[in-house]
């Protein structure tokens, strides 16, 4: 098979950035500059719209390589006019983060150890050419465009070698690429007057909220962004405050003031005023709206919109999860929205686009409920409906699953007969019946399986009880732990198999080591290790340190302007864990999401555990319950995992 190698450099009046790939490649203004392109290892040759187009590009029936390929597809099919198929690209970029490495093009070839200087020259060539001036005529160079040409060039090599270097896309991961393509390429629907309502209301607040902070600091700290803000907000509280506000970062405790500190403190000030005074609550509270990223999302939402049908197109990158591969999402961001909706959208969102006053009859305060009109911002189209499913606990079923033990064996029964896993634990560790078990300790018994399962000790656990209203001293809370280890006996055992397979993998270079239903091997330079389904995914570059760690290098952390080598991480055997589970439970997503592609069933979200399709009204029952079967049939790989899955049909998407 023939293989395209292709770079597009462009131009146009249509804000990258701002508006998006797909608004960009529609947008009647952008046209090419250049095109560079090889076949196969032929040299690099590149096309300007000055020339005929040349054929055999135009003819080309094989793959299309391209280093984040929707750009150059896009440009292709509506710039250019050319029809490919879909499945005819091929993602260097998704080729790379398959393989745990940096997406960027750039910063993959420095974590390759090709060079740690960044050449910034690209980006101050397309400052250039690329974007209009100021007044609105582009820049015309012949000695520029000679440079971008040659810039355009470079790039195509660079893509070529890096993407030959590494492992090939398998057949299903190149699949599952091209089905996450076309989910991209559906959109989202998305309310846009509701988006622009939101951000008119965080405007008008923003002001008054600086107003607020001045005034209860006497002038002190003048902006909840100023770095004064932290100090005064620590010197005031009480020492129970202070341990809540401690955090730990590779081993050392700092004091924090981030949003999990925010609102452990805010919660605290409810209970002990004389930890956190009502006048330091009210400064902390006005920070926490400020910095709320929700406004910031219905912002990014409504200029990614398409102006024509308002759907929120390209969402999802494909593999960008390091070290597990899951889905990550860029622009819309969903997978960080807030869990919470508002009681009753319909009525909020009214009163949002008429512009009435909101607040206190939809929230306490306006980014309350801006919080919880993020998820009903997205909805169906009229006469369409979104189903809304997702997996039951499912991180707590293929853990145990992952150990393949007779003791996780028993933990799978409990979900195989429908009963509460959390009523389960609180059973065990306070020693009654599973009838007997009431509201708090089932709390507790939710806490000890959110934060023990990856290996998770009492700070794990006292970090999971704060977010869940769970306070216990250090002495009951190491009880909590031992307890679950105890009623879970396949997680001790499980985790110190991990820990000998990855670590004798190590020692024995291109031997395979098996723990559970994993397996490592390290290949000299990368500690891969394969999943139940086949997949495989690494630590990139891994060695021992001298204090006998096993560590590697870390995808997703960006290395300091005057870094030697790329940042990295130490794997541990929690941290092996977790990464299996999220892995498997996204194998378990992508299989699901490939037969709903190859039933036609309109998937437009996808966010960890969950699936959303938008179907016609008429056809929502029965789309339902085909979702909730393709999702709770395991396939052939995960036989005896019991999965179940929750479903919903609503016009907006909410919980």
């Amino acid at each position: 098979m023939t293989i395209l190698w292709c770079d597009f450099e462009t131009r146009s009046r249509c804000n990258l950035p701002e508006r998006g790939v797909y608004n960009y490649a529609m947008d009647l203004s952008t046209e090419v500059l250049c095109m560079s392109y090889a076949f196969d290892d032929d040299e690099v040759q590149t096309w300007t719209p000055a020339q005929p187009f040349p054929e055999a590009v135009r003819q080309h029936k094989g793959q299309i390589r391209a280093h984040n390929a929707a750009f150059e597809r896009l440009i292709f099919w509506y710039v250019l006019q050319i029809d490919y198929k879909l499945e005819q690209f091929y993602c260097t970029a998704a080729q790379a983060r398959a393989n745990c490495a940096p997406g960027s093009l750039e910063d993959v070839g420095r974590f390759s150890g090709a060079s740690m200087r960044k050449d910034h020259r690209g980006k101050q060539l397309i400052r250039l050419l690329s974007i209009p001036q100021a007044d609105g005529t582009f820049r015309d160079d012949a000695d520029l465009m000679a440079e971008m040409v040659a810039y355009c060039e470079s790039d195509v090599r660079a893509m070529r070698a890096i993407s030959l270097a590494q492992r090939e896309l398998s057949a299903d991961e190149l699949h599952d690429y091209h089905v996450n393509e076309r989910i991209n390429d559906r959109g989202v629907l998305l309310d846009k007057p509701l988006a622009l309502a939101a951000v008119r209301y965080a405007e008008t607040e923003a002001v008054e909220i600086q107003d607020i902070v001045r005034d209860v600091t006497e002038g002190v700290v003048t902006s909840v962004r100023s770095p004064k803000m932290r100090g005064w907000v620590l010197e005031r509280v009480g020492p129970q405050a202070l341990k809540l506000a401690t955090v730990h970062k590779d081993g050392e405790a700092k004091l924090s003031i981030d949003k999990n500190v925010r609102a452990n403190l805010l919660a605290l000030a409810e209970e002990s005023p004389d930890e956190v005074p009502a006048e330091v609550a009210e400064v902390i509270q006005c920070a926490d709206d400020l910095w709320a990223s929700s406004v910031a999302k219905f912002a990014r939402a409504a200029s990614l919109a398409d102006e024509e049908d308002s759907r929120v197109r390209g969402a999802f990158v494909f593999a960008g999860g390091s070290a597990t591969g899951r889905a990550s999402s860029f622009g819309l961001q969903v997978h960080n929205f807030p869990r919470r909706c508002a009681d009753d959208p319909a009525l909020t969102r009214e009163a949002m686009v008429r512009g009435h006053q909101i607040v206190p009859k939809f929230g306490k305060r306006v980014t309350d409920v801006l919080k919880g009109m993020l998820r009903p911002a997205l909805h169906a189209a009229p006469g369409n409906v979104l189903v809304v499913a997702d997996w039951a606990a499912i991180e707590a079923r293929v853990t145990p699953w992952a150990s393949n033990s007779k003791s996780g064996a028993a933990k799978l029964a409990i979900f195989a007969k429908g009963e509460d896993v959390y009523k389960h634990n609180a059973a065990a560790t306070f020693r009654v019946s599973y009838d007997e078990v009431d509201k708090d300790q089932r709390q507790i018994g939710k806490v000890q399986e959110l934060a023990c399962g990856f290996a998770g000790g009492v700070g794990a656990f006292a970090s999971m009880g704060r977010i869940y209203n769970v306070i216990l001293t250090e002495s009951e809370s190491k009880r909590m732990v031992d307890a679950w280890r105890r009623a879970n006996g396949w997680s001790v055992p499980y985790w110190s198999k991990l820990e000998h397979a990855y670590r004798a993998a190590m020692r024995n270079a291109g031997q395979e080591f098996t723990a559970g239903r994993t397996t490592y091997l390290f290949d000299g330079q990368h500690l891969w290790y394969a999943l139940p389904s086949g997949r495989v995914l690494c630590y990139p570059f891994a060695r021992f340190n001298d204090e006998g760690e096993l560590t590697y290098a870390k995808a997703s952390w960006k290395p300091a302007a005057d870094a030697k080598e790329w940042p990295r991480a130490r794997l541990w055997r929690g941290l092996a864990c977790e990464n299996i589970t999220q892995a498997v439970a996204n194998d378990l997503l992508r299989h699901s999401l490939r037969q709903l592609d190859a039933e036609g069933l309109g998937v437009v979200l996808h966010v960890h555990d969950e699936i959303v399709l938008e179907v016609p009204e008429a056809d929502a029952e029965r789309a339902a319950a085909r979702l909730v079967e393709i999702m709770c049939q395991p396939p052939a790989w995960a036989k005896g995992l019991p999965l179940n899955a929750e479903v919903a049909t609503m016009v907006r998407y909410g919980k």
